[in-house]
C-alpha cells in the first residue's frame, strides 16, 4: 500500500521554490506518484479555464497506470487540491470534470489561525480546560 505520509517539516517548506519540491513533500520516496502529481497539476494548470473533463488522457499521454492515477487523484482530492465538478454545476457551464480547489489553502489558513488563537487565549478558565485535556489523552 502506498504511503500517505506528508512531510510538513517547516524548514523544508520554507525552502520550497517550485513544483518538483512540493511533490517530494506530498509523495515522499515515490517517484511514480510524484510524476503523476506533476502531470495532473501541470495539465490542469495549462488547460483552458483550468478545467479538464477527464484525467484518464493524462495517464495515457504520460505513460501512467490508471491505478496510480486514481491513487494520486484521490489523495489530491482528499487534501483539497483538486475538485470534481458535477455536470449540474452552473458555474462551470454544466460541464463535468476536474478543476483546482481552494479547500487546501483555506484549511491550512484556518489551522494556522486556530493555533494562533489558541496560543493567545490565556484566561484562567481556559487554563483549567487545557489542563483537563491532558487527562483524556
Amino acid at each position: 500500500m502506498p504511503s500517505t505520509k506528508i512531510d510538513l517539516n517547516c524548514n523544508r517548506i520554507v525552502r520550497i521554490r517550485d513544483l518538483d519540491e512540493i511533490d517530494e513533500i506530498l509523495f515522499q520516496n515515490n517517484r511514480i506518484h510524484q510524476k503523476t502529481f506533476l502531470a495532473i497539476f501541470i495539465e490542469l494548470k495549462w488547460a483552458n479555464d483550468q478545467f479538464l473533463s477527464a484525467l484518464e488522457p493524462i495517464a495515457n499521454r504520460h505513460g501512467i497506470s490508471h491505478r496510480t492515477l486514481e491513487t494520486v487523484r484521490a489523495k489530491m482530492r482528499r487534501m483539497g487540491l483538486i475538485d470534481h465538478i458535477s455536470r449540474f454545476n452552473r458555474k462551470h457551464g454544466y460541464r463535468e470534470g476536474w478543476t483546482f480547489s481552494n479547500r487546501f489553502a483555506t484549511a491550512t489558513h484556518r489551522l494556522t489561525t486556530l493555533l494562533d488563537d489558541l496560543k493567545n487565549q490565556r484566561e484562567p478558565r481556559r487554563e483549567r480546560k487545557d489542563r483537563d485535556l491532558l487527562k483524556y489523552v
